[in-house]
């Protein structure tokens, strides 16, 4: 209308008054015969708005609805899941910032490694939900609007409509696009914007869930070594046979819901790479499952490890008796070093230390006995120089390096500023209803 078209402001009017009242009945009707989702809903609406009826849809294709529809709901959809993670990102900087100092036995290959610390192992997994959270910002910022762009994308209907003024076609792409509150519209398309948009969207959510997936199976496997759990409720049974079973279930939850996701893309790929020409339908049932599963499973997957993350309950004793397993040996550097500085001869002292620690591991693997190792430097006289260093030399906090540092600038430069944009949005805790 205000681009010069014959659309009285009565029209208008009557199409404004009706636009929740929508008779689903005579859409489901109208669908069953006419086989035309949108033509079903654009004969309704024309049934509540006869004023208006004969411009309703002028110029427009089902894609211009349903493309343009999508499009605002993707973005909508990124728009609620990203205060959710920003919510557990949050919630773990909080536990890496307890528990920054706090040594624990490092792993390889799930093999003993050098010390880290809880809180830094923490950090690992905030950073990779950190890109998780750019890329969803990203992709909710590349979105653009279809617009107005005709049956097979080249405008002809519209040109037609307004007598061909391309400059008239131009400002209504960009008066639409403006109204759904899109920056810019993908300036080609065929009848649909590309697939490769969705393929985009889902790849995001997909590597969304690979994060949680490795995050919560760290958190099984730590639940195994009884360091750290995920919260139990006082009444929770854990198995229906074993009573004293604390079983991961939320964390295993995640991991099967994670996967479902990470499957997800491979529906637009496909999509995408059988879109014959301008456009075909075979896209269409597929994307209604696979967009929106994705969303949804991602939510409540972000929804379940945020009430995971609210409640992790960490078990120093056990991580501290772990650690004096597996230390001794990995202090044998600290040892060889100190007798050298006492005037000892660093491959005497290596091939006594060889020596003893094959016998301390023997003890551990053929006896199943406690690591003994040192106990074995106190009674060998070789090393009395340095007996009275060894508590000092086994300190754990002297084996876990800048760990703590790394957590302290790691939360303050990356991690507490990318959550400013959501901390309006932080909120309470969640409580699962199982």
């Amino acid at each position: 209308q205000s681009l010069g078209l014959p659309i009285t402001d009565e029209q208008i009017r009557e199409m404004e008054a009706n636009l929740d009242n929508i008779d689903f009945k005579m859409a489901a009707e109208e669908e069953k015969k006419l086989r035309h989702d949108v033509m079903a809903h654009v004969h309704t609406f024309a049934h509540c708005c006869p004023k208006a009826a004969a411009i309703i849809h002028l110029g427009a294709t089902s894609c211009y609805v349903g493309d343009n529809t999508d499009l605002i709901v993707l973005r909508d959809g990124f728009n609620l899941l990203l205060p959710k993670l920003a919510r557990v990102i949050s919630r773990l900087a909080d536990f890496a910032e307890k528990y920054a100092d706090m040594p624990a036995l490092g792993f390889t290959h799930y093999q003993p490694a050098q010390l880290t610390t809880v809180g830094k192992r923490c950090c690992l997994w905030i950073q990779d939900l950190c890109m998780d959270l750019q890329n969803l910002e990203r992709a909710r910022d590349d979105l653009r609007f279809r617009g107005v762009k005709g049956t097979t994308g080249t405008q002809a209907s519209f040109l037609q409509l307004f007598e061909g003024d391309h400059s008239k076609v131009e400002e209504l792409d960009r008066l639409v696009t403006a109204k759904a509150g899109f920056k810019r519209a993908y300036m080609v398309t065929g009848q649909t914007y590309s697939r490769k948009v969705d393929i985009g969207v889902l790849a995001v959510l997909a590597s969304l869930g690979a994060s949680i997936h490795k995050i919560c199976t760290d958190i099984r496997l730590l639940a195994n070594l009884k360091e750290i759990e995920e919260p139990f409720e006082k009444d929770q049974i854990g198995s229906s046979a074993m009573p004293y079973k604390r079983n991961p279930m939320r964390s295993e939850r995640c991991c099967s819901l994670a996967r479902h996701l990470m499957t997800l893309v491979m529906d637009p790929l496909q999509t995408a790479a059988v879109q014959w020409f301008e456009r075909t339908l075979d896209d269409s049932a597929n994307r209604r499952v696979c967009l929106a599963e994705a969303f949804l499973t991602a939510d409540i997957i972000l929804s379940t490890l945020q009430n995971v993350s609210e409640g992790l309950v960490v078990y120093p004793k056990v991580i501290e008796r772990r650690i004096r397993q597996e230390l001794p040996f990995m202090a044998t550097e600290n040892i060889i070093m100190a007798m050298v500085k006492a005037g000892g001869n660093r491959q005497d002292c290596h091939e006594k230390i060889r020596v003893l620690s094959q016998q301390a591991a023997a003890v551990v693997k053929q006896e199943g006995g406690d690591n003994d190792f040192i106990a074995r430097v106190r009674a060998d006289p070789y090393f009395s120089p340095i007996h009275k260093q060894l508590e000092s030399l086994l300190d754990p906090s002297s084996f876990t390096g800048r760990a703590p540092q790394q957590v302290t600038n790691f939360l303050k430069e990356e991690v507490r500023p990318a959550l400013i944009p959501y901390q309006s949005q932080m909120g309470g805790k969640i409580e699962l209803a199982l």
